[in-house]
């Protein structure tokens, strides 16, 4: 499947499963979107400010508040995370996150909304072509924690009653973002 086609698919998967998709240019305008979405504290883990990324400078210059230290106090508090995705399934509209890291489970649980930041050439077809980047994730570290998410939190009780957002976010915006890291180890 050519590259524009995987987008697509992808796209039209993670939207039927309730998240909201915008393709951006830049690390710049993925930072001013975000600033439209939200007025509260974002909690943004250790590996995104690293200098190359220069997410922490983008979203400073939109005046948006954010956390990168006090994971557990902010948490509780904080409108939204950001992760990066190791990768994502097309077919599902399935992001793949290495979650080892305590501060990326607390950005993709207890705020009420996720932004993601995926690098479309990240994105495989099925779930057989997610082997791959699977393997090299678990090779690296065999005990990783490996969170599959698609859509907002949904959850259901015995009569069948659908609850978004009471065990994760209520949001998930999935930001296409062209060069922000290709490499499958890398969120």
């Amino acid at each position: 499947m050519l590259p524009t086609q995987l987008v697509s698919q992808f796209t039209q998967a993670a939207i039927n499963s309730g998240a909201e998709v915008i393709a951006v240019k830049s690390i710049g305008d993925a930072a001013e979107y975000i600033a439209t979405q939200i007025t509260g504290v974002l909690l943004v883990p250790p590996f995104l400010t690293a200098g190359r990324f220069k997410l922490k400078s983008a979203l400073k210059k939109t005046g948006i508040s954010i956390e990168v230290d006090n994971f557990r106090t902010a948490a509780i508090q904080a409108e939204a995370g950001i992760t990066g995705v190791n990768f994502a399934i097309a077919d599902t509209g399935t992001l793949v996150l290495e979650s080892t890291h305590e501060d990326v489970r607390l950005a993709t649980t207890l705020p009420p909304k996720q932004f993601a930041l995926l690098d479309p050439e990240k994105i495989v077809a099925d779930g057989l072509q997610a082997v791959k980047p699977l393997r090299q994730l678990h090779q690296r570290n065999p005990r990783n924690y490996i969170a599959y998410v698609t859509g907002p939190s949904r959850t259901a009780d015995i009569e069948r009653v659908l609850t978004i957002g009471a065990h994760g976010p209520k949001q998930l915006f999935i930001l296409l973002v062209p060069g922000f890291s290709n490499d499958y180890l890398e969120m």
